[in-house]
């Protein structure tokens, strides 16, 4: 939920400098522009996998048990998948350039039926047809599901491998999507 919701919001962010005129100013560098994007959305790593760390080693006097290896692959596949994540929120941010309204509800629009469809919060499997099918386009799906058989000491398993795919996946995906989109609009 961290990797959604802080990397998600990240394009509300960038408005406020487009409002500002500060992204401006930062354009002004003699950097491309692609590659200010591009450390933009490399940044969202750090905080988010400082945060996932956070959590989990408050959970373990919970009961939660410590897998090294396995903790620093979940937290591997959740950067990724955040630094995609967050290159598309400021490609949303880019793209709604002085209509706040247009990125918060497409935000919101799509934020939420991701959890829902991830089967993070409600399990999938007695769901209706339709919401297993939906789920099994979800990238999102697919990075839980690693995040769940890492967390209980599985490794080797191909939950993991596809929790890597769709997470490189949604940072190349996101990666392009915010590289041209910067191209095109500013």
């Amino acid at each position: 939920m961290i990797a959604i919701f802080g990397t998600g919001m990240v394009g509300g962010n960038l408005l406020y400098e487009l409002m500002t005129g500060a992204y401006e100013r930062i354009l002004a560098t003699p950097l491309d522009r692609s590659s200010i994007l591009v450390g933009r959305a490399l940044k969202e790593f750090a905080p988010l996998v400082v945060q996932a760390l956070l959590i989990t080693v408050v959970a373990i006097p919970f009961g939660l048990t410590f897998y090294p290896v396995q903790v620093l692959v979940g937290l591997l596949i959740l950067g990724v998948f955040g630094v995609g994540l967050g290159a598309l929120s400021y490609a949303l941010g880019l793209a709604a350039k002085g209509r706040e309204w247009l990125f918060w509800g497409v935000q919101q629009s799509v934020i939420f039926p991701l959890l829902l469809l991830a089967g993070m919060m409600l399990p999938l499997d007695a769901g209706p047809g339709w919401m297993q099918a939906a789920a099994k386009v979800n990238p999102l799906t697919y990075v839980v599901d690693a995040e769940r058989a890492l967390f209980t000491g599985t490794l080797w398993d191909s939950d993991v491998a596809w929790g890597f795919v769709a997470a490189f996946a949604t940072c190349a995906v996101g990666l392009w999507v915010g590289i041209r989109t910067v191209d095109r609009t500013i």
